[in-house]
């Protein structure tokens, strides 16, 4: 892996752990082991730096929930395969984690990369919500748009529910209770 490389990905973990405010220039080049002049040498600063590896979590998210959602099954089953997937449901979503935080919120270039990944998610979702009720797996009902924001809202609620909890469980409760409302409709 190179210098580039091990700052990018030194840096996704400690925005997931730290948040933008808490990952100093410092602290990435310690994680990638590399010198102050290997960074300025990729990148122009932090920002820059950060803004890659925000990048790097949404490609990486997509490309993670694009395989479930696109396998076979029916749209319930890969919804409940994407609820259900495996997760550090503790550190909470490495997107969503940093739309709780201000400086990365105050800057409309970092934050681009996080809203366009929560804008395609809706987009999905939705899609497969509306195939699902086309093919009579959900009921007549169901507004795809809005199960869509509902699912996206209790993934990320879960995640903070189970961080303050210190414990997955109510992060599972949220997501078996969404599948149930979803099903049982």
């Amino acid at each position: 892996m190179d210098t580039a490389e091990r700052l990018i990905r030194s840096t996704q973990e400690l925005l997931w752990d730290r948040g933008y405010v808490g990952t100093s220039p410092k602290a990435i080049q310690h994680h990638a082991q590399a010198g102050q002049g290997s960074m300025y040498h990729h990148f122009t600063g932090k920002p820059d730096l950060a803004l890659a590896a925000i990048r790097r979590n949404a490609e990486e998210l997509r490309a993670e929930t694009e395989a479930i959602l696109s396998a076979e099954g029916t749209a319930a089953e890969k919804i409940s395969a994407y609820l259900h997937r495996k997760r550090e449901v503790l550190r909470g979503c490495r997107i969503g984690r940093l739309a709780e935080d201000p400086e990365v919120m105050a800057s409309d270039e970092l934050r681009q990369p996080i809203q366009e990944t929560f804008e395609w998610l809706h987009s999905r979702l939705s899609t497969l919500l509306a195939e699902g009720k086309e093919r009579g797996e959900f009921s007549d009902t169901l507004d795809p748009e809005a199960v869509a924001a509902m699912l996206a809202a209790v993934v990320q609620g879960g995640y903070v529910l189970a961080r303050a909890a210190g414990s997955e469980e109510p992060f599972a409760r949220a997501i078996d209770g969404a599948l149930d409302l979803l099903l049982s409709s």
